[in-house]
């Protein structure tokens, strides 16, 4: 009988017979909508084995134990918009048109990566004690600053950003519609009686956002 735990790593086995990075992504992939859809707590790694065409033993042998495996899901999580965000074209375009585009980037992103947005509810009901046990986190929160720092930066040199606000206030903007349109879509639904999701209101809930900002950041 086996005498490893959820939380030790037991030396690779047979059972190692695909391709590593594929067999990782694989992994990440199930246990992302596992996690997204039951919580830490809920999620069972004999479930995402199953799910995976592996074993208990193959996840434990990449991520060290389910903490570890929940980890590697939030990092990839948070990695992708990361990387989308270092997209915008801040030198070139209008600084007004680069905040309008970093909008719309994040509506795009968190309307079509759902888990993400469950995940980051999830974690922060556990007041975000994986995630700060994360050795990628600076790397996971830089971008944000940089980029819309860079664009303010260019912006009031130009003189036509407001002086007052930085770039996690900018953050925080964008993110709160985003955020709250795919988090809240069901209670809103079910009190109001709109879907904050239908397909006929998407490019006006999108251009109210860019908007909303342009319109808050530019200088009066």
């Amino acid at each position: 009988m086996s005498t490893h735990t959820p939380d030790t790593a037991p030396a690779p086995g047979a059972d190692r017979v695909r391709d590593p990075q594929r067999t990782r992504a694989e992994i990440l992939e199930v246990a992302t909508s596992e996690f997204a859809a039951n919580g830490y707590a809920g999620a069972r790694v004999d479930e995402i084995a199953a799910k995976t065409r592996t074993t208990k033993r193959m996840i434990y042998y990449y991520f060290a134990s389910k903490q570890g495996l929940y980890l590697a899901v939030l990092e990839q999580a948070y990695s992708v918009i990361r990387s989308l965000e270092r997209q915008v074209d801040v030198e070139h375009l209008d600084p007004l048109a680069a905040l309008r585009q970093l909008a719309e980037l994040t509506f795009d992103h968190h309307e079509s990566h759902p888990d993400f947005i469950r995940l980051v509810s999830i974690e922060n009901i556990h007041g975000a004690k994986h995630l700060a046990q994360s050795e990628m986190l600076p790397s996971l929160s830089a971008p944000v600053p940089e980029v819309i720092g860079r664009i303010l930066e260019r912006g009031r040199a130009e003189g036509v950003l407001r002086e007052d606000v930085d770039a996690l206030d900018v953050h925080m903007l964008i993110s709160s519609y985003c955020v709250f349109r795919i988090a809240n879509r069901h209670t809103w639904s079910t009190i109001f009686g709109r879907d904050m999701l239908d397909p006929g209101r998407r490019e006006h809930y999108r251009t109210m956002l860019g908007d909303m900002v342009v319109a808050y950041l530019s200088k009066r």
